[in-house]
């Protein structure tokens, strides 16, 4: 089974219409023992950052999710809170990623970036199986991860970041996988199969 955790992320209903397409049993939750019995979790985000990890305290769900063993992945948000530090509202994040997100601030390109952006894939990795590097997926973002250690696709938007990162059990996508089509579906059917 997986779990969709459910803490007023906006995208939570499309990700569960993706994984009802591919076919998998889910349950959208914010239960922690539901959670820690699920084979993989989903991290959805959607929003803004501090009210976010406010609401994740609220509902007790920080240190569940940071020490989490299964395969988690995070979505916009939901990677981003993988980081120390979110600048968002300049509130700490998990800690999984040793590094602070960033704000895309040149005057070349417009804030947030919506659309549609290739993903070069610069690291083999399970998420990406059968997905052709500089494939386009859906993107809604002002903030960003750098690059680091931990990335292991990019994207460049005036500068090049990660568009994905993966950690042990933490994987993280900077672009919307529920929204981006075919290439979207496939990447979420590698995490539930391979990861």
């Amino acid at each position: 089974m997986i779990a969709i955790i459910d803490y007023g992320a906006g995208n939570t209903a499309s990700v569960a219409n993706a994984i009802e397409e591919i076919g998998e049993k889910f349950e959208i939750t914010n239960r922690e023992g539901k959670i820690c019995k699920a084979d993989k979790i989903i991290f959805p985000g959607v929003g803004e950052a501090s009210s976010a990890v406010r609401k994740l305290h609220m509902l007790n769900l920080i240190n569940l999710l940071r020490i989490l063993n299964r395969p988690l992945l995070g979505i916009c948000l939901g990677m981003q809170i993988f980081c120390n530090r979110l600048i968002e509202g300049n509130v700490s994040g998990l800690g999984i990623i040793d590094i602070d997100t960033e704000k895309f601030k040149s005057a070349n390109v417009k804030v947030p970036q919506m659309g549609w952006n290739r993903v070069q894939v610069e690291r083999e990795n399970p998420l990406f199986s059968g997905i052709e590097s500089g494939e386009y997926f859906y993107f809604a973002n002002s903030f960003y991860v750098p690059l680091n250690k931990y990335t292991i696709a990019t994207s460049e938007y005036d500068v090049n970041f990660s568009s994905a990162v993966n950690k042990n059990n933490f994987f993280g996508v900077q672009f919307h996988p529920e929204k981006s089509g075919k290439n979207g579906i496939l990447l979420l059917r590698n995490f539930i199969e391979r990861c």
